[in-house]
């Protein structure tokens, strides 16, 4: 209805200059210009008190009122009647209560006034004013009525995307819980009783006077231990634990070395930023699966683990030296996880044959 008024009001103001009688400085044309003047501070007034109190806009829309009617005393074959009509609209709309009832009431009572004692005298159309007030302010409370609907509609909408979000995370946390139930009652029980068992077989094995057979079964002893704190470390993650993260390369690196005996280094470059969790967790997890990798694949002199720091991103890489391996394009279950961590990331993770060994480099931006 916006442009409609605006339509009126602009067609009210152009009209009454043009129209004959016009405005003047005296008699009768004074008491247009004075109209004309007040139509148009009534409009600035309602324009910029939009925002403000009904009280506060009753004052702009009673003088859009008496001023539109003043008009339509003087000026009677002119559309000035069209200003009250949208007053009573906008009031309808914009004043609640009883300042918007009280600029019903006073084009009611002043739109008929001005009809019958203009130049027509016209008692049927002080009759048509009052329909045309009526009818306008109906309207607009319909219109109003309307707007209302729809906006608690979209509250409603709205309430109900957030519920269901809700719902949803609740559900996924439900579910990591569950997992993390299973894997503690299961998989950290078994590694805890192959772990007993294995120390056992060691003390066994360590009275009958064989090296070889007690460092082997030290080093499945200590594969059992280090699957443990990895299950319970899955468990935190479930249940929204702190993820390891760039941190722990260097304790994962010494662990590593310990466990194969291949010589490692590690290094950093670079200045280090915030990371995410998800970043963190790839750049930890594909450092993990590349060790694991060389540790069950390779036979090589030693491996350099390095973690850079660009503007861009972090880039982690892992490479094994001294060993000559085939060609490959790291196709396996392992790399192709990390590979689709790296996707989600927007990241990337490239792994094949050097020409000394093998080498895995995972790229996530920042």
């Amino acid at each position: 209805m916006r442009p409609l008024g605006i339509a009126a009001v602009v067609l009210v103001e152009l009209i009454g200059i043009r129209s004959h009688p016009g405005p003047g400085l005296h008699g009768q044309g004074l008491g247009i210009l004075v109209a004309l003047v007040a139509f148009a501070v009534g409009v600035a007034g309602v324009t910029s008190t939009r925002r403000r109190t009904a009280l506060a806009q009753f004052p702009f829309f009673a003088v859009l009122v008496l001023s539109s009617s003043a008009l339509v005393a003087l000026q009677p074959k002119g559309p000035a009647f069209l200003g009250a009509f949208v007053a009573v609209a906008a009031g309808a709309m914009r004043v609640p209560g009883r300042p918007g009832a009280a600029i019903v009431a006073v084009a009611l009572v002043a739109l008929p006034v001005a009809e019958v004692l203009g130049k027509d005298k016209s008692a049927f159309g002080a009759l048509l004013q009052e329909l045309g007030v009526i009818a306008f302010y109906l309207v607009a409370r319909l219109a109003a009525r309307l707007a209302e609907g729809q906006q608690q509609a979209e509250r409603l909408v709205l309430e109900l995307e957030q519920t269901r979000d809700a719902q949803a995370r609740a559900a996924v946390l439900g579910e990591r819980q569950r997992l993390a139930r299973e894997m503690h009652d299961v998989l950290a029980h078994s590694l805890s009783g192959l772990a007993l068992q294995l120390e056992s077989a060691r003390l066994r094995a360590a009275s009958h006077d064989d090296p070889e057979l007690v460092a082997a079964l030290e080093r499945a002893h200590q594969l059992a231990r280090t699957g443990i704190e990895e299950a319970r470390r899955a468990i935190g993650m479930l249940r929204d634990d702190e993820l390891p993260g760039p941190e722990r390369l260097p304790a994962l690196v010494a662990e590593f070395e310990r466990d194969s005996g291949i010589a490692t280094s590690f290094s950093v470059a670079g200045e280090p930023h915030e990371l995410g969790p998800d970043a963190r967790l790839t750049l930890f997890r594909t450092a993990q699966e590349a060790l694991t990798n060389v540790q069950k694949h390779a036979s090589c002199d030693h491996v350099e683990l390095c973690l850079v720091y660009e503007d861009g991103g972090t880039r982690l890489s892992v490479e094994d030296v001294g060993q000559l391996v085939p060609a490959s394009n790291g196709a396996g279950y392992g790399l192709t996880g990390m590979r689709e961590r790296a996707e989600l990331l927007g990241g990337t993770l490239s792994a094949g044959a050097t020409g000394a060994g093998f080498r895995v480099e995972l790229w996530v931006p920042a």
